[in-house]
């Protein structure tokens, strides 16, 4: 009986950890030789079980060649000369870097003992029945024993021994030269593997870009097996790469979700703790497959680890509110604007919480009220403004008229650039057009965006004379993320007098009609996440 010791369990955990690793498999192999009992008739079995359990976890690696040799040596010792040739067959038909080595061996094998000792029973009876039925198709008559007695004659027995290793060679002939093909189309990938061991030292971009080749290559090619070995090739070199570990779980979602799920766990916990996406992705997969509180508690744990990003919290919101848990939702969001280290974070928290108001839960009161509160501490953030505009265009457009030109105004006399300035009376020059119940005030607006429109040519022709360059480079750079205001029309300034209502009217009409909106009216263009 073979009771483990500490340095047993050590091996036994670390090929739990890394059950790819044919060094490490072959170092316990060898521990275990040198400690068991050769006189315990249990050790035999011991030892045919660990390297069965080894050839079945690192066996397809391309570089096993020395843990089946190990196994072939350790049978041949034993005296087990039909298993050696067994372990043969199986190893001939894996592409590995020796593939040519063990042919000849086998060979070998083969040709310096008899078959019925590297033979099983039931093997040497099939091939012998097989070349009987073959010597009689030919009309040739040979004296064939139904069982395993040796036949009588010298001359036909010496006859028979090289006709059954003729044939088995020959068999085996074509195992070799299917599984050649299948290492030359491996070769030149396996070669492009300069680091098959983990190092925190980054690897060169030519190996990623082998890695991704290689495992396209065999998902594509490759059966199901030798695709999950190479993988856990790549990610012991590729251990801190998050993208090859989720393409290793985004495969095995297909296959197994038990085997996903074995994956993600193994990249989230131990690999990939500060890196996000691969815990966002296994937090939906295991929503996906019905586990809530599983991906409630991933998503959790992430953020406890990595604090301050909006992703992560705002998945926590979607998760609650996909499950109906709508007052978790709102306590999310709630909370994120409460604990909001910077303005910005704020704003951003705001507009969500708003809109989560106002879409789910039909409430427009406390929408408005949650992104006023934020202008009066972010009060010249657009997004704000934008968000409130689209809530009031949300609603009757009539009825909040009023609400709406104020939005407007307070960004077209704030001190906010000349560009932003220009955009909303743009926009507020078109909501009066669309919508709007006094004509006075549509044509009064009309001439203070012509104005604002003036100021900004006059900066203009000033810069390109080299007069107020810091100021025209400060107009172009700080209004980055609202849209560029549309090319001044060439109508001039209309007086605002009542007796120049009609002909202002003309022109603006005319204005109106060529005036070309660069971009349409989408405050979803400002809604970016915060910075983190």
């Amino acid at each position: 009986m073979f009771y483990p010791t500490s340095t047993s369990m050590v091996y036994r955990r670390g090929i739990q950890a890394v059950t790819l690793s044919v060094d490490l498999w072959i170092q316990y192999l060898l521990f275990l030789k040198e400690t068991l009992d050769p006189s315990d008739p249990e050790t035999t079995n011991t030892m045919r079980g660990t390297y069965e359990h080894a050839l079945m976890s690192a066996g397809l690696d391309f570089r096993s060649d020395k843990l089946w040799e190990m196994y072939i040596n350790y049978e041949t010792e034993q005296g087990n000369l039909s298993g050696v040739t067994s372990i043969y067959s199986r190893l001939l038909g894996i592409p590995t870097q020796h593939y040519a080595h063990h042919f000849q061996k086998l060979k070998e094998h083969i040709q310096g003992h008899l078959p019925k000792e590297f033979l099983t029973a039931e093997k040497f009876i099939e091939l012998r029945k097989e070349l009987a039925s073959i010597s009689h198709h030919s009309g040739t008559k040979f004296e064939c024993p139904s069982g395993l007695e040796d036949i009588a004659d010298p001359a036909q027995r010496t006859t028979e021994v090289e006709n059954m290793r003729h044939r088995i060679i020959e068999v085996h002939q074509e195992i070799f030269s299917l599984n050649e093909n299948e290492v030359h189309k491996r070769w030149t990938l396996e070669e492009g593997i300069k680091r098959p061991y983990f190092h925190v030292k980054p690897l060169e971009k030519v190996q990623i870009n082998n890695w991704k080749e290689y495992l396209d290559f065999e998902i594509e090619n490759g059966a199901h097996e030798r695709v999950v070995i190479l993988f856990e090739r790549c990610v012991i070199a590729c251990a801190c790469y998050e993208e090859f570990w989720i393409k290793y779980a985004k495969y095995m979602e297909n296959h197994s979700p038990e085997g996903a799920r074995h994956v993600y766990n193994r990249a989230c916990n131990i690999h990939l703790l500060k890196k996000p996406l691969a815990h966002l992705l296994w937090a939906a997969f295991e929503e996906q497959q019905g586990n809530v509180d599983d991906a409630r508690h991933i998503l959790k744990t992430l953020e406890e680890s990595i604090e301050g990003l909006a992703t992560v919290r705002l998945r926590r919101v979607n998760l609650e509110r996909r499950h109906g848990n709508m007052k978790e939702a709102e306590e999310l969001l709630t909370e994120a604007m409460k604990n909001s280290k910077a303005t910005h974070e704020l704003s951003f928290y705001s507009i969500k919480l708003a809109r989560f108001y106002f879409k789910i839960q039909k409430n427009g009161v406390k929408a408005r009220k949650v992104l006023n509160d934020a202008l009066q501490k972010d009060k010249e953030n657009i997004k704000l403004y934008l968000n409130l505009i689209d809530l009031e265009f949300s609603g009757d457009v009539k009825q909040n008229e009023s609400n709406i030109l104020l939005l407007f105004d307070k960004v077209i006399k704030s001190s906010m650039p000349l560009t932003t300035k220009i955009t909303f009376s743009q926009r507020k020059v078109e909501f009066l057009e669309d919508f709007g119940s006094d004509i006075n005030r549509l044509l009064t607006t009309y001439d203070e965006h012509q104005r604002l429109l003036r100021e900004q040519e006059i900066l203009k022709r000033k810069a390109e004379n080299g007069l107020e360059q810091q100021d025209a480079k400060r107009l172009h750079t700080e209004d980055g993320a609202v849209m560029a205001a549309a090319p001044m029309a060439a109508t001039p300034m209309v007086a605002t007098t009542t007796a120049a209502v009609q002909p202002a009217y003309n022109n603006y009409a005319n204005w109106y009609q060529h005036y070309n909106y660069q971009n349409t009216w989408n405050y979803g263009q400002y809604y970016h996440p915060p910075s983190t």
